[in-house]
Order: C-alpha cells, then structure tokens, then sequence
C-alpha cells in the first residue's frame, strides 16, 4: 500500500518511548558526572587556597611565638627589679598560662560552630538543574 506506515514503526522524526527514556537517562548520567567533576574543580580549588592560607597562619604564629617569648623574658627582667627572678618568672608563666586557656575556649567554641565546606557555586547548580528537570517533567 502506498502512503500507508507498518504498524508499530514510528515516523522517522518521532522516538519510541524506550528510546527517550535510554537518551533520558543517558543526558541524566552526563549531568551527574558533569556536576560531579565541578564539585571536585572547585573543592580543589578551595583546598588550595586553604593550604596556602594555613602555611602563612603557620608562618606568622611561628614568628609570633619567637615574640611572645621574648616578651616574656622582658617582663620577667622587669618584673626581677622589684621581686626576684623566680618570682617574676612564675608570675609570668601564670599569665601566659591563663591567656593560652582563653584562646583555648574560644577556639574551641568556634571549631564547634564552624560549617563544613561545601561546593555553594555545584549546589546551586545542581539544585537549577533538578528544577529544570521537574519543570520539563510536568510539560
């Protein structure tokens, strides 16, 4: 018969609907792994800057600990011209040893209520991507 189509066999510009679901899920996989290698760029990215943030922190609390000391044989000197240097140097342990508390329980409160890093810009990506994908799912 002329002009008529097999039953069964879709025109040549329309799919099956095994054959959208298999290009669904294929563009669905490629999305994943696209997003998944943005999350590891930008946690890479992250760390870093992170690295090189934590070896200057490093740095300058080395240096500052070689100040800090000498700053405490300066008050112990001072302190030794009015009581005698045992006293002074006791006395100036104790003052150091109540500020390294402190610090202590403060940094302590803020590693408690520190966020874990997360990749934001991959998060907002993923989260238009899963919109995208239920706006075109109700059409």
């Amino acid at each position: 018969m002329t002009g008529t189509m097999d039953r069964g066999r879709a025109p040549s510009e329309h799919h099956s609907v095994g054959e959208l679901v298999g290009q669904a899920t294929e563009q669905l996989s490629q999305l994943v792994r696209q997003e998944v290698t943005l999350a590891k760029l930008e946690l890479a990215e992250k760390g870093r800057r992170a690295g090189r943030g934590g070896g200057l922190l490093g740095a300058s609390g080395a240096v500052a600990y070689v100040g800090l000391m000498a700053l405490a044989a300066a008050g112990i000197a001072a302190l030794s011209l009015v009581l005698s240097v045992w006293a002074s140097a006791l006395i100036v342990t104790g003052v150091l040893f109540a500020v390294a508390a402190v610090l202590g329980v403060v940094g302590r409160k803020q590693l408690r209520r520190a966020v874990p890093p997360l990749p934001e810009r991959t998060l907002g990506s993923v989260r238009a991507d899963v919109d995208e994908i239920k706006e075109r799912a109700h059409r």
